[in-house]
């Protein structure tokens, strides 16, 4: 066997160090992702009330347009009915015809409260 002399200690290498603005870039890019994370999931929640509002005006908008076809067609059974036009005056604005005979009743007084007697003095 060979006598290998034993090898001498390798002198401290250095590391290449990383580049100082690689660290400050890194920070501003999770930064920014962060950033744009909670201003999406804001705009995300204002989004997703908006819709919730909107299907709430849609469907009064739908409530309000059966309205209003109810609406036309009373104003359109007042205009040609006359049977309907005249139980409607009769029973909303208490009118009568000339010829009908008119009851009134009286108004029904309400009973006066009892009163307790006295308490005896001693």
């Amino acid at each position: 066997m060979t006598d290998v002399p034993p090898l001498a200690p390798l002198p401290p290498t250095e590391e290449p160090r990383p580049h100082p603005l690689r660290s400050v870039l890194v920070a501003v890019v999770v930064f920014l992702v962060l950033l744009l994370a909670t201003f999406g999931l804001k705009s995300y929640r204002d989004l997703a009330a908006v819709r919730g509002r909107e299907h709430l005006l849609l469907s009064e908008i739908a409530g309000t347009e059966e309205r209003i076809a109810q609406l036309k067609r009373r104003i359109e059974s007042l205009k040609n009915d006359p049977v309907m036009l005249d139980r409607v005056a009769r029973e909303s604005l208490g009118l009568v015809r000339p010829e009908d005979v008119v009851i009134v009743m009286p108004a029904t007084a309400a009973p006066a409260p009892a009163v307790a007697p006295p308490a005896p003095t001693q």
